[in-house]
């Protein structure tokens, strides 16, 4: 008997001197438009409470995922963390809502309404995509994501309707992709601040670390074309702080893990990416070279029902975007996959808002993504499979 309690207390002491597994992958989810009373952040909230333990279970049992989990050594965080931009725009929305009431005296009540239906969906969408109020909702963003990182945590970010914008900019501003050596060339700068460019290297950086109200190495004009700072002199002497803002303002590297975004009306607002003239296509190149190669996660998803859930691009095997890209992806690990066409099983009209009542769908939808887009970027048996399924659907639509 003693035997026995000695071995017993013995287990006890093993068991509580084993650490406990910790987390180090946390789900932050961005909220979508019309989320800017407290009525509508209790309802982004809550809906994110009932989502997250049912993705984090879909996460945990898929093996494919159990694999990728184990090989980046990442354990899910059971709490989700909100990033909430929805306040920062309620003063411009009042605006339009006092000129809105005004309309009411001398409008038909159809009129009225269409304008106040057209006010409470796209209002938030529009004001958010535009530049000067994006910026610092990214700033903030980007602090919170470096808080995690120093706490030891990756993070995967769910942008929720027009929260893909905020994703979609945030890799486009934050990740550091931009080798500025080749930009400087690329932008046919002055022969005596390439050289200096060359004989000084840096680290790669972002777009928001030399812009003019960080970095100050240049700006970004409306056509999406970087201009540099004319006076060379001071040109240098901001390229030399460059690795300084690079750590203060760029996304911290390699703990961005993946982005989901879902209800995505991206291609409706940010048509101009299929303007081969405009010169935000330039970064876009070597952002998606800069996700395939670090091994992020791009996933879509959306609700077939849902009407403002657009699909952000076709599904395109590497080598046909390095075709497009004229670019090669050396050591591709990333995956940038499209679902657009799960089942919801709620009518049109609430399909867009019932992400969270159909989460048990939507969750399987999301590991199915990752899956699946994993399958057809690196298992070429199915990816032919694919393939030859889109051709014969493309000649049945002929």
């Amino acid at each position: 008997m003693k035997k026995i309690l000695i071995l017993f207390l013995m287990l006890l002491t093993l068991q509580a001197a084993t650490p406990a597994k910790t987390t180090n992958l946390t789900f932050l989810y961005i909220n979508g438009s019309n989320n800017n009373d407290k009525k509508m952040k209790d309802w982004y909230i809550n809906g994110v409470k009932k989502l997250h333990p049912v993705m984090k279970r879909k996460f945990e049992k898929n093996s494919q995922i159990k694999k990728w989990s184990k090989d980046n050594n990442l354990v899910i965080d059971e709490t989700p963390q909100i990033f909430f931009w929805g306040y920062d725009s309620k003063t411009d929305l009042d605006f339009v809502k006092d000129r809105l009431n005004l309309s009411k005296a001398y409008s038909s009540s159809l009129a009225y309404e269409v304008r106040s239906l057209l006010t409470q969906f796209m209002h938030d969408a529009i004001w958010v995509q535009k530049t000067h109020n994006m910026l610092p909702i990214l700033d903030e963003l980007n602090d919170r994501i470096k808080e995690q990182a120093d706490n030891g945590q990756n993070v995967i970010l769910f942008g929720y309707s027009a929260g893909t914008f905020v994703t979609y900019q945030y890799l486009l501003y934050k990740l550091p992709y931009i080798n500025f050596e080749s930009l400087v060339t690329t932008l046919n700068a002055p022969p005596e601040v390439i050289k200096f460019v060359k004989e000084n290297p840096k680290k790669d950086t972002c777009l928001s670390a030399i812009s003019y109200d960080k970095g100050n190495l240049g700006v970004i004009a409306n056509t999406g074309h970087f201009v540099l700072n004319q006076n060379a002199t001071t040109l240098k002497a901001n390229y030399l702080k460059m690795d300084e803002m690079t750590d203060k303002y760029c996304a911290p590297k390699g703990r961005v893990k993946g982005v989901v975004n879902f209800a995505s009306p991206i291609p409706l607002f940010y048509s101009d990416m299929a303007d081969k003239n405009y010169e935000f296509n330039y970064y876009n190149r070597y952002l998606i070279k800069y996700v395939f190669e670090n091994g992020i996660y791009f996933l879509t998803v959306n609700f077939r029902e849902d009407p403002l859930g657009f699909p952000s691009s076709r599904n395109l095997t590497i080598p046909q975007l390095e075709e497009r890209l004229n670019e090669q992806i050396i050591n591709p690990k990333g995956v940038i996959y499209d679902n657009s066409s799960v089942w919801s099983k709620r009518p049109a009209l609430f399909a867009h808002t019932s992400y969270w009542s159909a989460r048990g769908t939507f969750a399987k939808a999301v590991v199915k993504s990752f899956v699946n887009g994993t399958k057809f970027q690196y298992d070429k048996k199915y990816q032919q499979k694919v393939l030859k399924h889109k051709s014969k659907k493309s000649e049945v639509l002929r």
